[in-house]
């Protein structure tokens, strides 16, 4: 400010401005001249390339494009009446090869700068008439596969954006290394765990990943998180029709949790498998979602089913991939 004969606490004004809803042109406490100056000075991180808005008026998908060299990355803001959530991407593509993650066929391609994590959500903000709440690192690639640049991003969020630590939430495939750092962090953040099978052998079929990690490593670095932040974890499971749907596989899981010893207990929230161009499982009937979820309570373990939002914009989880979808654009 002083090389631009600016006051002093025209720094603090302007730190304010960057992470209010509306955007720094539109901000009322500056004058005309800088914020022009400061919109030349400061370029966005992202590129928006395009916008569409689900048929349910409440779910918007941003695609941008990243940096220099244009990483193609997806956002995705989901608004209830209330307030809204933003779905951020901490990777540009993922390298965990997950067989039904739209992201994961895609490959992998760089990883996100914490100014760009932190700008979905300024970005996706400007554009909800509701205040943005909960914050879900559910988007385009595994968190802690970027963990000390992800992190950043969450104590930015939480202190910046005032978002409370327990309204951002975390998904991992199980980095149990990354997990059991996670357990020694400040902020207690929610940690959702992408498990989707109940034995060692399904899950390796379905997440490369569990060669590394089986299921015992990453329950034993839940619990740990789970105590040290005082958070129950949720166990995200996508039912996928004859794979992992059965009442033998309800049973098994529900034998699996129902002893897990973490804070809480755990909570499992059944995913309608979403479809995506090169994965040929079958998403399993709500009946059958229905008798699954009560096969998990009879055995003492919390189940919800997830209501798909998104998923006629490729917004749903499962399918951000960079496609730019035709249907209703900005």
């Amino acid at each position: 400010m002083h090389e631009w004969n600016e006051p002093k606490y025209r720094a603090e004004q302007i730190w304010a401005c960057l992470y209010r809803p509306d955007p720094l042109s539109e901000a009322t406490t500056l004058p005309a001249a800088l914020k022009n100056r400061l919109v030349d000075a400061l370029p966005l991180a992202l590129d928006e390339m395009t916008v569409v808005h689900g048929q349910d008026g409440m779910t918007s998908k941003w695609l941008w494009a990243a940096g220099a060299d244009r990483a193609e990355i997806e956002t995705v803001l989901m608004r209830t009446t209330s307030r809204a959530t933003v779905c951020v991407s901490s990777q540009a593509g993922c390298a965990m090869g997950c067989t039904f993650c739209a992201t994961g066929q895609a490959g992998f391609n760089r990883q996100l700068s914490s100014a760009e994590i932190v700008e979905q959500v300024v970005r996706a903000a400007h554009s909800s008439p509701q205040r943005v709440s909960n914050v879900v690192y559910m988007g385009m690639g595994e968190p802690l596969a970027n963990y000390e640049t992800v992190w950043e991003s969450v104590e930015r969020i939480h202190s910046d954006l005032k978002i409370s630590a327990r309204r951002i939430t975390l998904s991992t495939v199980g980095i149990v290394p990354a997990m059991l750092q996670l357990a020694k962090e400040a902020l207690p953040i929610t940690l959702a765990v992408s498990l989707h099978a109940a034995n060692d052998s399904l899950r390796q079929t379905m997440i490369p990943l569990n060669n590394r990690y089986p299921i015992a490593d990453i329950l034993d670095a839940a619990a740990e998180v789970a105590g040290a932040h005082g958070r129950r974890v949720t166990f995200e499971y996508a039912c996928i029709e004859g794979v992992n749907d059965s009442p033998d596989s309800g049973r098994e899981l529900a034998h699996l949790l129902g002893r897990w010893p973490g804070a809480g207990g755990a909570h499992v929230n059944l995913i309608p498998l979403n479809p995506t161009t090169e994965f040929f499982g079958r998403r399993s009937s709500r009946r059958h979602l229905e008798g699954f979820a009560e096969l998990l309570r009879a055995g003492g373990v919390s189940a919800t089913i997830r209501r798909p939002r998104g998923v006629d914009i490729d917004a749903a989880c499962g399918q951000l991939r960079s496609r730019i979808v035709s249907f209703n654009p900005k």
